[in-house]
């Protein structure tokens, strides 16, 4: 029996589905997947379009809303949404270090992780959208970054079950490889490195004294998490979002205290910078980051840690060699790296099963060129022009290549700008669908 929940200005039902694991095997080994259905108070029995919501990630589970808050409030206004926790996020069967234990060893928990890509994410929405709506319903989409990456591939693999679809930050490079992702990415994020040191130039010194100091004597976090130099430069994952420059700076003011033997770092600092780092919350969206890009197509060897191999083409992210003249420390953005799996707690047992998947050749491809070319489905995308984690090129060549796609390119707006503008980014797009845009 479903759940019912009230809260102000919403209405909520709780679903959970029995969806096969592999979606090639129906008869095989079935998981859950949770989603929240969410409708404006009063309007519970009102025939209402759905709008359903894929949140980014690879491995982030869909936002608890607790009212008509951020873009649902503009959402509510003509849809009933549906907030999906994908595959092993949220209230979904989950995956982590605690679950995975049981699956076996490293090469069958890869096995496993490695059908919790997109294609098997738009399987499980087709398979709730035929229970929900029936074989002949359609539903609208609305994709926020990696979000948009699966709307691709929905459109790709059964655009019959869209009747639109919104993506916010999500056009994805349809013929890129992860090699090609992050070599576009380290310029995009030392412009962003650039821009944090321009606003804060008392934080060039902040940042050197901390990396100076971490090169030394790395620091233990609250869980028991190791802060080296290149996890503390990790932090540069904040950058991406429209307030990210002034959180960290914030977070660096209050870096030391004066204890007993001198300067030290203090609990304050480094239990923020646990906040950012860890991936208790989310492993998934370590373990399976590089994967969101393989495909056999583009790169039939793999990915293979291709953020850690293309960083040595960009040795101003070097923190040695920084700390050994007068250059800034550079911070990363939205990389993954091998030692990560060495010195956060969360994901230390999943280390050898990252390595499996990181060798994983032979990717299913994701995307279909000519499938996206003829794309009658209507298809309406923010593109941000300062984006530092989708690359902005890409995401124009590709809105070049789906049919019956319109992009609005704006740099008023970051990557989270569909959550922080309220109703703002949802709003154009929903007017651009109307004609009135």
């Amino acid at each position: 029996m479903s759940t019912v929940g009230r809260l102000p200005g919403i209405v909520t039902t709780d679903h959970v589905f029995r969806v096969p694991l592999d979606h090639e095997r129906p008869e095989g080994e079935r998981i859950e997947v949770y989603a929240r259905e969410v409708v404006a108070s009063g309007r519970e029995n009102d025939d209402l379009p759905w709008l359903l919501y894929l949140q980014g990630g690879p491995g982030g589970k869909a936002g608890r809303p607790l009212g008509r808050d951020d873009w649902l409030n503009r959402a509510l206004d003509d849809y009933r949404v549906l907030l999906l926790d994908q595959r092993g996020t949220g209230r979904s069967t989950p995956a982590n270090r605690q679950t995975l234990a049981r699956r076996g060893g490293p090469a069958e928990q890869a096995d496993y992780l490695a059908r919790f890509r997109a294609d098997s994410i738009v399987r499980d929405a087709e398979l709730i959208r035929r229970l929900l709506l029936g074989e002949e319903g359609r539903w609208s989409l609305l994709g926020q970054s990696f979000g948009g990456f699966c709307t691709l591939t929905y459109l790709s693999l059964a655009p019959e079950g869209l009747r639109e679809a919104f993506v916010t930050g999500g056009l994805a490079g349809l013929r890129s490889s992860a090699d090609d992702v992050y070599r576009a990415a380290y310029p995009r994020v030392a412009a962003k490195n650039a821009a944090l040191y321009a606003r804060y130039p008392q934080d060039v010194a902040a940042v050197r004294r901390i990396a100076a100091h971490l090169a030394q004597q790395p620091a233990r976090l609250p869980d028991g998490g190791l802060l080296t130099v290149p996890a503390f430069q990790a932090l540069g994952l904040m950058l991406g979002a429209g307030s990210g420059s002034g959180a960290l700076h914030y977070l660096l003011e209050e870096a030391w205290v004066e204890g007993v033997d001198g300067p030290e770092l203090s609990d304050t600092f480094l239990t923020g910078v646990q906040a950012q780092l860890s991936f208790a919350q989310n492993p998934l969206y370590a373990v399976l980051h590089e994967s969101i890009y393989g495909q056999r197509s583009v790169d039939p060897a793999g990915t293979g840690w291709a953020a850690e191999r293309v960083r040595k083409e960009f040795p101003a992210f070097d923190a040695d060699a920084a700390l050994g003249g007068d250059a800034p420390v550079l911070f990363t953005g939205e990389m993954i790296y091998p030692w990560m799996f060495e010195t956060d707690p969360a994901l230390q047992p999943l280390r050898e099963t990252a390595q499996v998947l990181a060798e994983r050749r032979d990717w299913p491809d994701l995307y279909s060129p000519e499938r996206l070319a003829a794309n009658t489905v209507p298809v309406y995308a923010a593109v941000y022009f300062d984006d530092m984690y989708v690359d902005t090129a890409d995401s124009l060549e590709t809105a070049r290549a789906v049919g019956n796609l319109r992009f609005w390119l704006t740099n008023e707006w970051e990557h989270d700008a569909l959550r922080v503008s309220g109703r703002v980014v949802l709003d154009r797009l929903v007017r651009m669908a109307r004609g009135e845009a």
